[in-house]
C-alpha cells in the first residue's frame, strides 16, 4: 500500500475517533460492502495501527462512510493508486475463480492489498495459481514470500485475515447463491470456523453489538446458512429449528460434503478430508476436527438443503438394506 493512500486512511480514522459523534465502528464501516473492495481490502492493518495510536476502541453505533464522499476527499495520487488496487483486485479474483480456488479470493486480494507495494510485474494468474496448490496456509504464505522476495509475518497474517472474515461474510464462498445445497453449507461452516465464530445459545451468525464477534450455537451454525441471504447480505427468520433426518452410521454415509453429523446431542457439518466443523459449548467457539476424534454416531440431512444424487443414492441404499434386514 502506497504511503500516499495509507496516510489518507490513517487521516480518516484520526479524525472519526477525535470526534465523539463520528467515532463508531471504524473497523466495520471501513470494511461494509457500501466502501466496497476498495476499502474493504485494503485498509484494515492501517486502520488497526491507527486505533493503536489514537488510543480508542471503536465500540459505539454503527457509522456510515460513503464510499464516493471519501474517494471525492482524495488528491489524484491517491485516486489513481486506489483505482489500480481496484484493478488489480478484480484481477485477482477472477483469476482465483478461473483456478477453482474462489472461495480464497479475499485473502487473495487482502495479502496482494497489504504486502505488494513494491512488487513489480504482478501477474494474478500466477498469484492465483499459489492458492491453488498451496496445502495450506502456512506453506502458502511461505511459498508467497519465496516467489516475490517478501517477509510476510505468518501469525500477523492470520491475526488480520480473522479479522477480516470476521467482520464480513465472504460472498465468494457460495457455487451457487440462489439455493441452500450442501457445497455451500459446508463452505459457510468451514467460513465460520476461519473467521473466529464464537459460541452463543440462540445465535446463528450475526455479529454481536456488543464486542463485534460472530456467534452461532450448535444449531445456529446450519440455521444461519438456511436463513441468510446472499444477495440482501440479510439474515432472515423462515427457520427457526434444525429440523433434521438421521439416515445411517457413519460407515454408510457418503463423501460428500455438506452432511450433517450427529452424536445424539450436537450437530456438526462435514467439511470433506475426514474433518468435520461445529459449534462447541463446552470450548466457546466454532471448531474443527477429524471425525475420527469425536463422539459422531450417525449421519444426517437437514430440511431446507438441496442435496446431489450420491446423497439420495446413499439414502436409497440405507433403506434397502434396512428393509431386507426386516
Amino acid at each position: 500500500m502506497s504511503a500516499t493512500v495509507a496516510a489518507a486512511l490513517k487521516k480518516a480514522a484520526v479524525y472519526i475517533l477525535g470526534d465523539e459523534k463520528k467515532r463508531g465502528k471504524l473497523v466495520t464501516a471501513v470494511l461494509s460492502a457500501a466502501v466496497g473492495l476498495l476499502l474493504l481490502l485494503c485498509a484494515p492493518a492501517v486502520m488497526l495501527s491507527s486505533l493503536g495510536e489514537v488510543g480508542e476502541e471503536a465500540q459505539v453505533p454503527e457509522l456510515h462512510i460513503n464510499a464516493d464522499d471519501f474517494y471525492s476527499s482524495l488528491d489524484s495520487e491517491s485516486r489513481q493508486r486506489l483505482d489500480d488496487i481496484r484493478s488489480a483486485g478484480n484481477d485477482i479474483a477472477n483469476a482465483m475463480d478461473e483456478k477453482g480456488v474462489k472461495v480464497q479470493t479475499i485473502k487473495a486480494q487482502l495479502i496482494y492489498m497489504s504486502y505488494f507495494e513494491d512488487v513489480q510485474n504482478f501477474n494474478a494468474e500466477s498469484y492465483a495459481n499459489l492458492f491453488a496448490v498451496a496445502p495450506n496456509d502456512s506453506d502458502l504464505i511461505a511459498a508467497i514470500n519465496s516467489t516475490y522476495g517478501l517477509e510476510i509475518d505468518y501469525d500477523e497474517f492470520v491475526r488480520t485475515y480473522t479479522f477480516v472474515m470476521n467482520s464480513t461474510l465472504n460472498s465468494y464462498m457460495f457455487n451457487d447463491a440462489g439455493s441452500k445445497n450442501c457445497s455451500d453449507l459446508a463452505a459457510w461452516a468451514e467460513n465460520a470456523f476461519i473467521s473466529g465464530w464464537g459460541y452463543k445459545s440462540g445465535a446463528v451468525g450475526e455479529r454481536d453489538e456488543s464486542d463485534r464477534i460472530r456467534y452461532a450455537d450448535n444449531a445456529g451454525l446450519v440455521l444461519g446458512y438456511l436463513n441468510y441471504d446472499p444477495t440482501d447480505k440479510m439474515f432472515g427468520c423462515d427457520y427457526d429449528t434444525l429440523v433434521y433426518t438421521e439416515q445411517g452410521s457413519l460407515d454408510t454415509m457418503p463423501e460428500t460434503a455438506g452432511i450433517g453429523l450427529f452424536d445424539g446431542s450436537k450437530h456438526g457439518v462435514y467439511v470433506g478430508n475426514g474433518e468435520v466443523v461445529y459449534s462447541s459449548e463446552s470450548v466457546g467457539y466454532v471448531t474443527k476436527e477429524p471425525v475420527s476424534n469425536g463422539s459422531w454416531t450417525s449421519w444426517c440431512t437437514y430440511e431446507g438443503i438441496e442435496y446431489p444424487q450420491e446423497v439420495e443414492d446413499a439414502i436409497q441404499s440405507v433403506n434397502e438394506d434396512s428393509s431386507s434386514e426386516n
